[in-house]
């Protein structure tokens, strides 16, 4: 039998993170690079693309407030006062690398969308709250899943190219604190499902939407945004095996939406996504527009 998991313990797991990772200071970064050509030739691309989801944060935090009129106080603290601080810092300091690369400023879409208006218009009805929380938190356990593996292959990359600075002091303090979030969104997608608070018709129904509408971190339901994922995946080496980064990405929601569908790693709209973004990484190259 799972382990249950309460509001008390996602709480004290939120005010952890607050604790233990403070923002981390642009002050606190060693900017000396030893080879610009050959980290742009490698990251370039990659460093552009995270800064840029790091800094829309400030519009993740409008569509939450869109989509949960009625947050509750644990989600509130998460994401205003511990997961926003964090991530800003994060794109800030990526940004700051890309232009010590001799790359542009990074340029963030901050304008809440006119799909997720609509949704928030509904999610003022109770039951389709529910819905959009389930769905925050399993967007959000995706994304935090592909930071973590993302931040990892960098850091390992960086020192293979002999940018101790650039590992030590900007990449390593970042993954630091992803896993956190990913766990809060783990915990908190659980929670609900184990709580029996969704019916049936709340389950079936955020079923259809993830599949109707999932993307890809950064993506924003926007080609020229898929194919720059292909290009960042491509450049990562997820691409050699799709199949288990399909699985990483996937797997809460597998357990969680997708439990009675036996032997199913990851739903299978995870990896059309990936297929997707590399088609169009393919057909257009990262900087097309």
């Amino acid at each position: 039998m799972a382990e249950q998991i309460t509001q008390l313990r996602i709480l004290e797991h939120v005010q952890r993170l607050g604790e233990q990772h403070p923002p981390i200071s642009l002050d606190s970064v060693d900017r000396e690079v030893r080879d610009p050509r050959a980290v742009t030739e490698k990251y370039g691309h990659v460093v552009d693309y995270l800064a840029r989801v790091e800094l829309e944060v400030d519009r993740n935090v409008l569509e939450l407030l869109v989509l949960l009129p009625d947050v509750q106080e644990v989600d509130r603290l998460f994401y205003a006062d511990v997961w926003q601080p964090q991530e800003i810092q994060h794109g800030l300091i990526l940004d700051r690398l890309q232009q010590d690369l001799g790359r542009p400023a990074t340029v963030p879409e901050l304008e809440v969308s006119m799909k997720m208006k609509v949704m928030g218009a509904l999610a003022h009805f109770s039951s389709i709250q529910d819905i959009a929380r389930l769905l925050y938190y399993l967007t959000g356990a995706s994304t935090e899943r592909q930071a973590v593996l993302a931040y990892n292959v960098i850091n390992d990359g960086m020192r293979q190219l002999g940018e101790s600075a650039i590992a030590e002091t900007i990449i390593t303090p970042i993954k630091q604190q992803e896993p956190g979030h990913f766990a809060f969104y783990r915990m908190s997608a659980t929670a609900l499902v184990q709580s029996g608070e969704l019916k049936p018709w709340q389950l079936y129904l955020a079923r259809v939407l993830r599949e109707k509408t999932y993307n890809l971190v950064g993506t924003n339901g926007q080609d020229r945004y898929r194919a720059q994922m292909g290009g960042v995946a491509t450049a990562l080496g997820f691409t050699d095996d799709l199949e288990k980064y399909a699985r990483e990405v996937g797997r809460i929601e597998a357990q969680l939406l997708w439990a009675d569908q036996q032997g199913m790693d990851f739903p299978p709209y995870v990896l059309k996504a990936l297929r997707q973004s590399i088609d169009l990484y393919k057909e257009r190259g990262f900087e097309a527009a």
